[in-house]
């Protein structure tokens, strides 16, 4: 989508460029800077230099439209873009406390005395269930999900 309008675009400029010295030379004309033209022929030459104008506004707005449309597209891909990245954030935010707390009790000290205990490892689960648990709620009050 982005190359046609490039294309577009390019064509656009190409006829603007074409069309452009066509209209200085039908105003030196329809002027009377020639002499060579009766003024019957001139009602004809002011014609054709209302129609270069005409012409050249048209393509001068199919530029802008174009533009409008690429800007249109790229501003898509960015929020489509920004959509990713804030999903890809949250999953980043949730598992960044987690691995937190494995890193401390992952440490090789000898007195940490939760260590020791019986049900530290499945407190420990039921702490990182219970920290990711309310993070997603409060992602889900904050309407970031």
């Amino acid at each position: 989508m982005l190359q046609q309008t490039h294309e577009l675009k390019r064509e656009m400029i190409l006829l603007r460029r074409s069309v452009w010295p066509l209209r200085e030379a039908v105003g030196r004309l329809e002027r009377g800077e020639a002499q060579m033209f009766t003024p019957a022929t001139r009602v004809y030459l002011r014609d054709l230099y209302d129609h270069t104008i005409q012409v050249i506004d048209a393509v001068e707005t199919y530029r802008d439209m174009l533009t409008g449309l690429q800007d249109l597209y790229l501003s898509s891909v960015s929020n489509r873009m920004n959509e990713v990245m804030k999903v890809l954030t949250i999953i980043a935010t949730l598992f960044i406390p987690a691995s937190f707390v494995t890193g401390v009790f992952g440490m090789n000290f000898e007195h940490m005395p939760e260590l020791g205990w019986k049900w530290s490892y499945p407190l420990f689960w039921v702490g990182i269930v219970c920290l990711i648990g309310g993070m997603l709620l409060w992602f889900r009050r904050k309407k970031w999900l």
